[in-house]
C-alpha cells in the first residue's frame, strides 16, 4: 500500500492516521504492523506515536494472515511451583515461548496447554498465560497466568516494576567498575530485523549489573532489569563492550583474537561447551496476585553453563599458577 499525507491530515498520530485510511485493519494490527517494521514513513521506520506530516510517503504491505491456533503437545517442561492462579516454569535453552512464524511448535505455550489446559486468555490463542518471555537460548524462571485476574495482577506489577528478575551471565573481559546501570534506550536494528540495538528513539531500558566473580579473560555478572525490552541484557552488555559469552548474535562468539595468545585456544574450548548466550534467569520474586504472599524463586543454572563457568575459573587458576 502507498499513501500520501494530504494537508488536512497533519499532526495525526501515525497509527490513528492509517486505522482511517485503511478502516479493514484493527488498530492493534496496524500498531503491530508499525512495531515490526513493515510500515515506512518516507523510507525510513516510525514510532506508532509519530504525527504525520504533509507530503509524508507512507508505504507497506501487509502479510498474508497465519493461522492464529497453538495446539497442545506432549513436551517436557521443568514445574517449580504450581497453584490454581499461577505456575513457575524453569525453561530450557533452545525452547521458544510462544508460537510465531518459523516455530509453529515445540513451544513453551504448546507444552503448557498440554499440561494445564486453563491458561489466561488475556494474551490470545497464541500466547495464552505468557505474562513476560525470554529469549529462545535464554534459559531460568518465567511465571505463568492460569487465571486473567493472575495475568492482570501479574502484569500490574510487572508494570510498576516490583517484579524483581535477576540474571547471571558470564561476559567477555573484565569490567572496570564493580557495578554499574546502562541505561540505553532499545529499538530495532534497521539493517536486521531480527537484531536490537541502542536508539535514542527506541523504547526506555535500564539493566544494573554487578561483578560476582572475574577469570583470566570473562566476567560473572549478577544483573538486574527495570524494562524488560527484547534482548536487553545482550545489547547492553555488548554496548559495555562486554558481549554475553557465547552470543551468536551480539558478538559473543568473536572476541577470541581480542585476548592474549597464549589464553586463545582456552577460549576456543570453553566456547565449544555452549552453543548459545550463557545467560540466565537465576532469581524471581513478586507478590501471588491473588493472596499477596511474597513469592520467591530461584534455580541453578544449566549444564553447559555451568561447564563454560567451571572451564573458566580453571582458566584463571591456571593463569595464577603461571605468574606463581
Amino acid at each position: 500500500m502507498h499513501i500520501e499525507v494530504q494537508e488536512v491530515e497533519v499532526d495525526q498520530r501515525l497509527d490513528l492516521f492509517l486505522r482511517t485510511r485503511c478502516p479493514d485493519l484493527s488498530r492493534s494490527r496496524i500498531q503491530t504492523l508499525v512495531k515490526d517494521g513493515v510500515v515506512r514513513v518516507n523510507g525510513s521506520e516510525q514510532r506508532q506515536s509519530y504525527q504525520v506530516q504533509f507530503g509524508d510517503c507512507i508505504d507497506f504491505e501487509v502479510p498474508e494472515p497465519q493461522p492464529l491456533q497453538a495446539g497442545a503437545e506432549d513436551i517436557t517442561i521443568d514445574i517449580v511451583y504450581e497453584d490454581s492462579d499461577l505456575l513457575v516454569v524453569d525453561k530450557a535453552a533452545g525452547m521458544t515461548v510462544h508460537p510465531a512464524p518459523g516455530a509453529r511448535d515445540g513451544t513453551l505455550v504448546n507444552a503448557l496447554l498440554h499440561h494445564c489446559r486453563d491458561l489466561s486468555g488475556i494474551n490470545g490463542v497464541l500466547r495464552p498465560g505468557i505474562v513476560h518471555r525470554l529469549d529462545k537460548d535464554t534459559t531460568g524462571l518465567m511465571v505463568v497466568a492460569k487465571s486473567d485476574a493472575a495475568h492482570r495482577g501479574l502484569a500490574e506489577q510487572i508494570h510498576e516494576r516490583t517484579v524483581e528478575r535477576r540474571y547471571v551471565a558470564l561476559v567477555w573481559g573484565v569490567l572496570k567498575e564493580e557495578s554499574g546501570t546502562v541505561d540505553a534506550p532499545l529499538g530495532r536494528n534497521p539493517k536486521n530485523r531480527k537484531k536490537m540495538g541502542i536508539n535514542s528513539d527506541g523504547r526506555e531500558a535500564r539493566t544494573h549489573y554487578e561483578i560476582d566473580e572475574t577469570y583470566a579473560f570473562t566476567s560473572l555478572l549478577k544483573l538486574k532489569l527495570d524494562t524488560g525490552r527484547t534482548h536487553q541484557i545482550r545489547v547492553h552488555l555488548e554496548h559495555l563492550g562486554h558481549p554475553v559469552f557465547g552470543d551468536p548474535i551480539y558478538g559473543g562468539r568473536e572476541q577470541t583474537e581480542g585476548i592474549r595468545p597464549e589464553l586463545r585456544r582456552q577460549a576456543r574450548t570453553m566456547l565449544s561447551l555452549i552453543k548459545r548466550q550463557a545467560l540466565h534467569a537465576r532469581d524471581l520474586r513478586f507478590a501471588h496476585p491473588r493472596t499477596g504472599e511474597l513469592l520467591h524463586f530461584t534455580t541453578e543454572w544449566p549444564r553447559d553453563m555451568g561447564a563454560v563457568v567451571e572451564a573458566a575459573k580453571q582458566v584463571d587458576e591456571a593463569k595464577y599458577l603461571e605468574e606463581d
